[in-house]
């Protein structure tokens, strides 16, 4: 119930606000942690887009729709049908078409021309040199004549784009593909220009996430059963998983994260809305509560898991007090010996530190906050 839309408005701007102050600071360049002990960014060169933004533009959209088009009665569709949710959040899902229309039009329309850019990574060979990249093309989904980064690139500035995109791990650009290593002689161009994965038209698609994440959310409203409940999950996160694989292997739309083409929307959303149900049956229905309890803390503290883990700032802070060297640190030195060494793989090892060092020890620590009542309220 919204008892007042203008103050429900006002309160969403001001939440947008703080994410993308806390987005820009993070992730624009300012903060150099875990590795580097130094902060500050040349403005010249910020980076204006981030994960924090993309959150906050699709949370600001979807937000101020449900809240235009919210009922202030929560009526029960158990019993009538299965499509009534959809006929009773219509307006809803109207703009989520509109959306991408208009998302599949820039992507398949925009004229991609040839383009330019300077490298700006001083162990490249080719510091400082401008490059050109040939395109002259349109609804080409390529890493380099794609119409996501050309509208970035045009509004944002090419300075202001992620540097180190995940095309630099493209089979063309490196041997060590899928993983990242040393260019080949013959790497094109584009494999050292910038691009923004969070940038503002992938960032547009983004919305359809969140409206149908949003629709998951009124059928735990308006259903009251569990098996009404699980019956909508699970038939639309099925049906959007298979759309989605039938997209991409059709060739119709690939699944591309950089992008977030259509195909990736509907897997991703699929996936989510068969996990949510498979995790729903066994905390509500099952009642296996404890044993899920540390997401809960998670998603009770989600920001301050964000900031100090998936930022780097805590590890940052420990980084700071290091002994004979900045790499030799209580962070590298458990990171080293207590799990690379132990699994004889740089890979596993990482792999192992980010699940145990980092999602289940912030896990943890983010029950004791909730335990104190302490939380990072936006």
């Amino acid at each position: 119930r919204i008892p007042d839309r203008g103050w429900a408005v006002r309160r969403v701007v001001i939440r947008t606000l703080k994410l993308l102050f806390w987005g820009i600071l993070l992730q624009g360049g300012y903060s150099h942690a875990p590795d580097e002990l130094t902060y500050g960014v040349d403005m010249k060169h910020i980076r204006w887009c981030g994960i924090l933004q993309r959150i906050a533009l699709a949370y600001l959209v979807v937000a101020v729709i449900e809240i235009a088009t919210k009922d202030a009665r929560v009526q029960d569709q158990s019993s009538s049908g299965f499509f009534s949710i959809f006929r009773m959040y219509l307006s809803q899902w109207i703009v989520a078409c509109c959306i991408l229309l208009i998302y599949l039009s820039l992507v398949y329309g925009i004229y991609v021309p040839d383009w330019e850019f300077r490298v700006r990574n001083v162990d490249s060979l080719n510091y400082g040199k401008v490059l050109t990249v040939t395109c002259g093309t349109r609804g080409n989904l390529s890493p380099p004549c794609n119409a996501v980064g050309y509208i970035d690139r045009k509004v944002l500035g090419i300075n202001h784009l992620y540097q180190k995109p995940a095309w630099r791990r493209h089979r063309d650009c490196t041997d060590d593909s899928p993983y990242e290593g040393p260019f080949k002689r013959d790497a094109p161009a584009w494999c050292a220009s910038p691009f923004e994965p969070e940038g503002l038209l992938s960032s547009f698609s983004a919305v359809l996430s969140t409206i149908i994440g949003v629709h998951y959310g009124h059928v735990l409203v308006h259903m009251k059963s569990h098996m009404d409940r699980l019956k909508q999950w699970v038939t639309m996160g099925v049906a959007l998983l298979l759309l989605g694989i039938i997209l991409h292997f059709s060739h119709a739309i690939p699944l591309n994260k950089q992008l977030y083409t259509l195909s990736y929307i509907c897997v991703t959303a699929g996936a989510a809305g068969i996990v949510f149900s498979m995790l729903y049956f066994l905390v509500d229905v099952v009642s296996l509560r404890y044993v899920f309890e540390p997401l809960r803390w998670v998603g009770m503290n989600a920001m301050l898991v964000y900031v100090m883990a998936a930022a780097g700032i805590f590890e940052g802070f420990l980084n700071g007090w290091y002994y004979d060297g900045p790499k030799n640190t209580l962070v590298y030195w458990v990171r080293k010996h207590v799990f690379v060494r132990v699994w004889h793989s740089e890979r596993v090892g990482i792999l192992l530190y980010v699940l145990v060092a980092q999602i289940l020890l912030w896990a943890l620590l983010a029950g004791l906050l909730h335990r104190a009542g302490v939380y990072w309220k936006l």
